[in-house]
């Protein structure tokens, strides 16, 4: 099982390339696609929603295990560039740069644009990201691509080995009623190992529910290790007290203030004590004020792009955390970078 986000700007080909490699399912502000190797499931998520929404990105990058950024054969724009620095700075691991519509290019021309997302990703969690040119008009590159995709999986999987034995978190992303069946969400086991009957607490409203069965890929299952992509059915709670984002776990924290370790964008605008932001917490997201900043241990009431600094941030709902979770601090309403920081619980 792997999870893969396809992201990269608008017409760069994205969704004609999640369609080549997986059967549409669920669609939204994201939309799914699924994939069966063998035994191993795989499962593509497009993030449909963007640019227009960073909401879209965000989540399908926080749902996945390897990220494809699609880029067309044209060039690099911004868009790529905010792409490149949201996975920069949450520090995602795996990836692979998809230059799309090869077929409308030539070799020179790849090999230069090749080199140019090298000399853009240096120093970032990037920079060792191979490129693949693909088209899905010849279908030239797709079955490198894939197999590039099968390796990095192989990856995954001894990293989600090393999570089963953790206490089990279900990181929600769509939830509704079944006539018959009551209340089915869909989401990933980011740890641990679930089973039928499990008791577990949805957070952070704090409501008890009960697993009555287990699927993924259509498929019953009795049991579900870390990374599984799953459809639960629940007793004990409804669909309306659901939002997107929302865990389910024995135990999470809750709360609405916190004190983050940050590191700014190279590229945001300065960050100051008052400014209105909106704060990412693996799916979940809402509008938060910066209360105070401090660097190297003093106040401060403005920290610069590139800098690392403390802040404590109020958001206006409560949000369930992990201390291992990654928050990211953005501006909706900046129309060049939104992406402010990257954050650890401090």
């Amino acid at each position: 099982m792997a999870n893969v986000s396809i992201i990269g700007s608008e017409r760069s080909g994205r969704t004609s390339l999640a369609a080549n490699l997986g059967k549409k399912g669920t669609e939204s502000d994201i939309t799914l696609y699924n994939f069966v190797k063998g035994n191993d499931i795989y499962s593509f998520v497009d993030a449909i929603g963007y640019p227009a929404s960073i909401k879209s990105l965000i989540n399908a990058i926080n749902l996945s295990d390897i990220a494809l950024v699609c880029i067309p054969a044209t060039g690099l724009n911004s868009q790529v560039g905010e792409c490149i620095v949201a996975l920069d700075l949450l520090g995602n691991k795996r990836g692979l740069f998809v230059i799309t519509m090869s077929d409308k290019s030539n070799p020179m021309a790849l090999s230069e644009l090749t080199e140019k997302i090298k000399a853009i990703t240096k120093g970032t969690n990037l920079e060792k990201w191979e490129s693949v040119p693909v088209s899905t008009t010849t279908f030239e590159g797709l079955e490198t691509l894939k197999e590039k995709i099968f390796a990095l999986a192989e990856e995954v999987k001894k990293t989600n080995a090393a999570l089963n034995e953790l206490p089990p978190r279900i990181m929600v992303d769509h939830f509704f009623n079944v006539t018959g069946i009551g209340t089915v969400v869909l989401g990933i086991v980011i740890q641990g190992t679930i089973k039928m009957h499990d008791q577990f607490t949805l957070f952070p409203v704090k409501r008890p529910a009960e697993i009555r069965s287990i699927q993924s890929n259509d498929v019953d299952m009795k049991t579900a290790p870390a990374g599984t992509r799953v459809g639960l059915a629940l007793k004990g709670v409804q669909s309306k007290e659901f939002d997107r984002g929302y865990i389910l776990s024995k135990d999470e924290g809750v709360a609405s203030k916190f004190t983050l370790q940050c590191r700014l964008s190279k590229f945001t605008q300065p960050l100051g004590v008052g400014d209105s932001v909106h704060l990412f917490a693996g799916l979940q997201d809402m509008p938060a004020t910066i209360s105070s900043i401090s660097i190297g241990g003093k106040d401060a009431t403005q920290v610069q792009a590139g800098s690392e600094c403390t802040v404590v941030i109020a958001a206006q709902k409560d949000i369930a955390y992990s201390k291992n979770d990654r928050f990211l601090i953005a501006r909706l309403n900046n129309p060049k970078q939104r992406f402010v920081a990257g954050c650890a619980l401090a």
